[in-house]
């Protein structure tokens, strides 16, 4: 039987800036800083693994200069490994990329750590979460994505609960504990307590939260 997320890890909330005002990132970062967040998410898109582009690693750095919030990279885009370094010189403390995106899997992972950050590996919601056993013990967090990847605002999708339960299962009976296991799209207090109960130890939301008129309050309440 796994251990109790209480026992294991804090829930941890990231606002994700895609659903921020892209006019003024600075203080949409600052915002979620005087909020309580926990860290941004952010979200990178090449216009070609998924059908949007948001911005690169010169954005990423301006936000960094803005906030001192811990910056969770999502890479959203083919060949990932050509654009670790570049993001982690603009100030990514987590970089996470999509196994769908790359054949090379275990060398962008070990590079990333090489890099001198969190490592992470994202599931898109057709994936079979079974995929994620070989690359456990390399990586420090496992994003499980509750939307279709590219666009914010999208309904969550239930299925990824039992997805957060297998992971967690799994982490806890190979003995890696420090495994994250994150959860973005669709998340509000009540699919945010879902996932939480489900296993899931970082929640990312966009449209609940920069959509609030007061982003404190509503990290409280999906706290």
């Amino acid at each position: 039987m796994e251990a109790p997320l209480s026992k294991k890890k804090n829930l941890k909330i990231f606002p994700s800036m895609l659903s921020g005002d892209f006019g003024h990132l600075a203080d949409e970062a600052k915002r979620a800083e005087e909020a309580g967040a926990d860290g941004l998410h952010l979200d990178i898109m090449d216009g070609h693994f998924v059908p949007n582009i948001t911005f690169g690693p010169k954005v990423v750095a301006a936000i960094n200069r803005a906030t001192s919030l811990f910056l969770d990279i999502h890479l959203m885009i083919y060949n990932p490994y050509e654009y670790i370094e570049r993001f982690v010189e603009a100030g990514a403390d987590s970089v996470t990329f999509h196994l769908e995106a790359t054949e090379d899997v275990h060398p962008t992972l070990d590079y990333i750590r090489k890099c001198g950050v969190r490592r992470g590996l994202a599931l898109s919601p057709e994936t079979s979460v079974e995929m994620v056993q070989k690359f456990l013990a390399h990586t420090d967090l496992i994003l499980l994505m509750s939307v279709r990847p590219g666009f914010g605002g999208q309904e969550f999708m239930p299925q990824v609960l039992k997805k957060i339960e297998y992971t967690r299962a799994l982490a806890h009976r190979v003995g890696i504990d420090h495994l994250d296991i994150q959860v973005d799209g669709g998340i509000n207090p009540e699919t945010g307590a879902r996932c939480a109960k489900a296993g899931a130890h970082i929640l990312v939301s966009g449209h609940y939260l920069y959509k609030s008129p007061d982003m404190k309050k509503a990290i409280e309440k999906l706290r």
